[in-house]
């Protein structure tokens, strides 16, 4: 087995909105490359998430105390969502997204 991995995220598809291709699991910490150009759905993590947008631009969309907030992530950007922020990604066209959080969850 190899010490080391180089993922080219510019180059990865997915079949489906939301595919992703697992590069790595820490003690229960995922780390996933994501393709999509079609919008998440409004969910709520039972951990923290790290949201990086890779290629491409993404509005987040999160309520905080009650009220809708939005804001263009563009390639660079980082979105941190504490365990129990409600959210929902939609990408602008298409976009590739690296994601970390917790084992399992959606």
């Amino acid at each position: 087995m190899s010490a080391g991995r180089v993922v080219r995220s510019c180059e990865f598809t997915a079949e489906r909105a939301w595919g992703a291709l697992g590069i790595a699991n820490m003690d229960g910490t995922t780390v996933r490359l994501h393709w999509t150009d079609q919008p998440y759905v409004w969910h709520v993590n039972d951990g923290p998430e790290v949201f990086v947008v890779l290629d491409g631009e993404v509005e987040m969309r999160y309520r905080e105390e009650g009220e809708e907030r939005r804001v263009l992530l563009r390639t660079g950007d980082i979105f941190f969502a504490e365990a129990g922020c409600e959210h929902v990604a939609h990408p602008v066209g298409a976009a590739r997204v690296l994601v970390i959080e917790r084992e399992g969850s959606i």
